[in-house]
């Protein structure tokens, strides 16, 4: 194969991956350690890839979302992947769990599915709010401010009611994720909400469809490994590698 070709195969992979590991190329391109190691020698400097220690790394600009879309302009996006999310999500609720609900859009659509009244839920959603009492579901509303973009109550009063409680499962609503900033929202009162809610819950669930991996917004409020990722088939292997995932279709 000429070195063209590895190169392009080389970049492609790392389109898809943001990242390239130096034993996965030797099998992918079923060619020798050392030729591998020249190629990414000539991408780096070319500046077309970041040459690291056992591999490689995109160097596309990173770009960080500082606001919040409105709900009603989130929800049908990705809309058929949100349900087969939500649905899964749902069905990991047992009789006597402590349950919280995080605000977001497949958060909510995970509602519709809830068939167990005998699971006791909080929630800083106004919206999943309603739905749940609507289900007969026993339901706690946190208090504090509302923010009107993603119908939540945020702010420190919302944390402070968060400290009185143990949850048993957690289900959380993410804007971006990624392997090193890990899970992310772009308002700091919000994000404060979901790091304590995370951190009170035993098990702990991210709701994410394909679109939000490689995102990043302006506040972190938990790591990578701190939760399980639910989503669809996942499109990129290095974050297999890096995070426990729950794909909903294989």
């Amino acid at each position: 194969m000429l070195s063209e070709e590895r190169h392009k195969l080389i970049l492609d992979k790392l389109e898809k991956e943001s990242v390239v590991y130096l034993n996965d190329l030797v099998e992918y391109l079923n060619t020798s350690e050392s030729t591998i190691r020249r190629d990414l020698i000539a991408l780096d400097k070319a500046g077309l890839l970041k040459k690291v220690h056992g591999g490689a790394t995109s160097i596309k600009e990173i770009s960080i979302t500082t606001i919040d879309d409105r709900v009603e302009n989130r929800q049908n996006l990705n809309i058929n992947e949100k349900i087969k999310i939500a649905e899964y999500a749902a069905s990991l609720i047992k009789d006597n769990d402590f349950v919280y609900i995080d605000a977001g859009t497949t958060t909510e659509l995970m509602i519709n599915f809830i068939n167990n009244t005998k699971a006791v839920f909080v929630t800083n959603g106004i919206v999943h709010a309603r739905k749940l009492i609507q289900k007969k579901c026993t339901t706690y509303i946190l208090g504090g401010e509302l923010k009107l973009a993603t119908e939540a109550i945020v702010g420190a009063e919302t944390v402070n009611a968060l400290r009185k409680y143990n949850f048993t499962k957690g289900f959380f609503g993410v804007n971006g994720v990624d392997i090193e900033r890990g899970f992310t929202t772009p308002d700091i009162k919000e994000a404060m909400v979901k790091s304590e809610a995370l951190h009170r819950s035993k098990k702990r669930y991210i709701l994410c469809d394909n679109s939000k991996f490689d995102e990043i917004s302006s506040v972190t409020f938990a790591g990578i490994k701190e939760a399980k990722i639910i989503t669809k088939v996942l499109e990129n292997n290095r974050y297999r590698q890096e995070a426990e995932i729950l794909e909903v279709e294989k």
